[in-house]
């Protein structure tokens, strides 16, 4: 038999590389169970561990989108006048139920970020799925993935923004105040649900693939559920002259997030 060498030696004591290694250490003993509170800093810490890796997915994503379209981003600025149009033209000019004055206004500033909201939910329902190659590529929070496509989704409303305000500047000078400035703040508030939906639709769309063709028309009802197109005023004057469905009606617009993020914008 030959002896073993020092160089053999030091092949023997190398640990061995592999997929369990790379999990973290406080999964890799089925006896460690920790808590809840223990999960959620464990993912925050190895998410901001991964920044590199979310802000590529972030300009990958952008790329793609973009690539896709002749005008590519410039749709974000496009896309909700568009829409303001649409509207405007159907209720305030065809129905004339516009009882708002500036009602143009009052639809882009809903539009704007529910367009946010609903690219998120879309994004994130296929975040997990559409990454399988990059999953069994390398190890990495899996929480990365509907976070980037939340991410995205802010570089996007940044691009609303410019039709926004170009738009308060040539047509609604009167509405310019320093409560503009607050639209970050209201923004942070919208990032943190928004990625939460994210987080929640990815997870189970891995499971039930149908939450893709649900998610769609949900978005859809929600939308007019909201105060996208009609203020708080109309639900009350529904909830008066529908005393049938009218407390259903008050009670889901408590409840409804977007009904306090939408009166905030």
């Amino acid at each position: 038999m030959r002896a073993r060498g020092p160089r053999d030696g030091a092949r023997a004591t190398l640990p061995a590389v592999t997929s369990r290694s790379e999990v973290p250490s406080s999964f890799r003993s089925s006896s460690v169970r920790p808590g809840p509170l223990a999960l959620i800093r464990l993912g925050i810490t190895e998410t901001l561990a991964r920044r590199r890796l979310i802000a590529y997915l972030v300009r990958a994503d952008l790329k793609k989108k973009g690539a896709d379209t002749l005008l590519g981003n410039i749709w974000w600025v496009i896309d909700p006048l568009l829409q303001m149009a649409i509207y405007w033209l159907l209720i305030g000019v065809i129905l004339q139920r516009d009882q708002y004055e500036d009602y143009p206004l009052f639809i882009f500033a809903a539009i704007l970020p529910w367009k946010w909201l609903d690219s998120t939910v879309k994004d994130g329902v296929r975040a997990v799925t559409s990454q399988e190659r990059l999953i069994k590529q390398i190890y990495f929070p899996k929480l990365v993935l509907p976070l980037a496509a939340s991410v995205s989704g802010v570089a996007n409303f940044a691009f609303g923004l410019i039709p926004l305000f170009a738009l308060m500047l040539l047509v609604y000078p009167h509405r310019m105040s320093w409560w503009l400035l607050l639209i970050p703040v209201i923004g942070l508030v919208q990032l943190l649900f928004s990625t939460g939906l994210a987080i929640l639709v990815s997870g189970v769309n891995v499971f039930y693939r149908d939450v893709g063709n649900l998610s769609r028309h949900l978005m859809r009802f929600w939308f007019y559920l909201s105060p996208t197109l009609y203020g708080l005023d109309m639900v009350a004057e529904i909830a008066e002259t529908h005393p049938t469905i009218g407390p259903l009606v008050e009670a889901w617009f408590k409840i409804n997030p977007m009904t306090y993020i939408l009166t905030a914008y």
